[in-house]
């Protein structure tokens, strides 16, 4: 029914990961499995880079953040706290004709006139069947489209010789209930739990359920009060992990995009309520003006908290090559926000595969998501394992010494009202709801909260993806015969470049060129991803670095053994971008590179 959607660009890119060894598809050789993918060598070293990069800026660097690495599989107590267990779900249906699933809500809407048939009947065999099955067609289509459908669907169904029931048309506008790619009527839609389950064990019963982590996130908030007591850290601080994460997505769609098997680069930075910033500094620090707002201050609230970790985030990306021209952002609306979270901003990249808006505008696909989640997550595991996940802060409860009566009763109002909201929200009884809150408030007297959360969420995978979206360079030079020939160059930042720098003898049957050449290599790569390649003309040694992303090529040539007096040990230093070329001592070689490739 609905016209092939091809997406040129995209092909490029799959075919390219392919041939070039960045990314292979899960069990290619019996067929693959949806959803999964395998990272070749340039893959491997790509996402190595990536995450290296980010967990020496999100926790190496910074004072106020510290690291986890949790397991994939934990009590199910947890995903029970967290609500995935009874609420991680899409919306699926299925085709009635080809049994093929969809996510209700991904679904585009289609107009044109539906003809419904209320079941069949075999006349000859006295066999009839009441299922009721549906044809979209679009405009100018005949009947007869619908009629066929049907009739293969009752076959389906044991009917023999078609005699179609009740066929009636109906008008439909906008419609999200039929198979866009024949218009075959679809089920009503479920939902449809996206856990992976598994048993722990040698008996696969009820009692030995455990799930794949859908995400990293909890296992932070479960070790929050160990990491907090262990690493001597105070509030604000945070804790990052990166691991393993699973989903069984409905439909795995746009490459590696969406997965049912992917990394997860997570943030939860801890921060106090507000009400406790107000009681100790006086006043909440708000935004004021658009952009980063500086360094952390004390008196930051969760506002001023939540714009510092989207700018921080966008800095990150720019520092890898992905400039805020080729970004989006999305403001979640109130009626797209999680109940227990008070703002989340959505960093997008403009994929080749991202839809439009109104004006044709490039709109972008979900790299990252920074949301300001309250006390939701601390308190859920409070309450679910009857251990405390609140925190002790002296400045609080000499702060809240010295306020005026009317100050205090104002902050213990609205932390109370706070509390209470959240507990009849998760279900607690009213009675003891009160009773909880009102403890909750009187804590901040004695210096006692539940911190509230910012958390950055980032995919490891999307971001690989638009790494390799972003690089993909196509240039036509004229060949050695004058003819055009396209050849792909990837502009990967130096930064996360699978290979930092290729190291080139001039000429691989002159000895003493490939032992330079071969010294020059053995010292580089034990500090960084290099590569000795000897086979082939210089242009096509070249051309081949450029198509892995390799940004500096270093070649070995005659003037390097000192040809040119002036020239002994010196080496040709190609830029992959412009393909402009400089002499470099060897001596300098090292601490040049280490300049543009190091992780800071």
């Amino acid at each position: 029914m609905a016209e092939p959607k091809e997406n040129v660009l995209m092909e490029k890119i799959v075919s390219l990961c392919k041939r070039r060894g960045f990314v292979f598809q899960s069990s290619e050789i019996y067929g693959g499995i949806n959803g999964f993918w395998d990272y070749g060598p340039l893959g491997a070293e790509l996402k190595r880079n990536v995450k290296e990069l980010w967990w020496t800026s999100m926790t190496r660097m910074r004072d106020d953040v510290v690291g986890l690495e949790a397991t994939i599989i934990m009590a199910p107590q947890i995903w029970k706290a967290s609500g995935h267990v009874d609420t991680f779900s899409d919306p699926m249906c299925d085709c009635l004709y080809s049994n093929k699933r969809f996510r209700a809500d991904q679904i585009e809407p289609q107009s044109g006139t539906a003809y419904y048939y209320a079941g069949a009947r075999d006349a000859a065999a006295g066999r009839q069947v009441d299922d009721v099955f549906a044809v979209l067609l679009p405009p100018g289509k005949p009947v007869q489209s619908a009629r066929n459908l049907a009739t293969q669907f009752y076959n389906k169904r044991g009917v023999t010789a078609v005699e179609l029931l009740g066929e009636r048309a109906e008008a439909v506008e906008n419609s999200t209930r039929f198979n866009p790619d024949n218009g075959s009527l679809l089920t009503e839609p479920r939902p449809f739990n996206l856990m992976l389950q598994t048993y722990v064990g040698p008996i696969q019963s009820s009692e030995n359920v455990a799930y794949l982590r859908p995400e990293t996130a909890q296992a932070i908030f479960a070790q929050f009060k160990n990491v907090h007591e262990t690493s001597r850290q105070k509030v604000p601080f945070g804790i990052g992990q990166v691991g393993k994460a699973f989903r069984n997505e409905v439909t795995p769609r746009n490459f590696t995009f969406r997965s049912r098997e992917f990394e997860q680069m997570e943030l939860e930075f801890f921060i106090k309520p507000d009400e406790a910033v107000e009681a100790i500094h006086g006043a909440v620090a708000v935004p004021t003006v658009p952009g980063h707002p500086g360094e952390p201050q004390p008196n930051w609230g969760w506002q001023m908290w939540h714009r510092y970790w989207v700018e921080e985030r966008v800095r990150f990306y720019e520092s890898i090559g992905l400039s805020r021209e080729t970004l989006g952002f999305h403001i979640q609306t109130t009626e797209e926000l999680a109940h227990y979270a008070r703002a989340t901003t959505d960093i997008l990249f403009k994929f080749p595969f991202s839809k439009r808006d109104a004006a044709g505008n490039v709109v972008g696909d979900e790299l990252e998501g920074i949301a300001a989640r309250s006390d939701f997550d601390l308190s859920q595991h409070e309450r679910f394992s009857g251990k405390s996940m609140g925190v002790f802060d002296e400045d609080l409860r000499t702060g809240w010494g010295k306020l005026e009566d009317a100050k205090k009763a104002s902050l213990s109002k609205r932390y109370y009202d706070a509390r209470l909201n959240y507990l009849m929200r998760v279900g607690v009884d009213a009675a003891k709801a009160q009773v909880d809150a009102k403890e909750d408030a009187e804590g901040l007297a004695k210096g006692q909260y539940i911190p509230h959360v910012i958390e950055p969420s980032a995919g490891v995978d999307r971001l690989i993806l638009a790494l390799i979206a972003n690089a993909f360079t196509e240039i036509t030079d004229p060949d050695d015969k004058g003819k055009s020939e396209t050849r792909v160059m990837m502009r990967f930042h130096p930064r996360v470049a699978p290979i930092k720098v290729a190291i080139l003898p001039l000429l691989k049957n002159k000895p003493e060129l490939v032992s330079k050449a071969r010294s020059i290599f053995e010292a580089l790569r034990p500090l960084m991803n290099a590569y000795f390649d000897e086979a082939g003309s210089i242009g096509r040694r070249y051309a081949r670095q450029d198509e892995a992303g390799t940004p500096f090529c270093v070649t070995v040539d005659f003037d390097t053994l000192g040809e040119k007096p002036e020239l002994l040990n010196t080496v040709t230093l190609r830029h992959r971008d412009d393909g402009r070329q400089e002499r470099l001592a060897i001596d300098q070689l090292i601490p040049w590179l280490m300049e543009r490739v190091r992780c800071v």
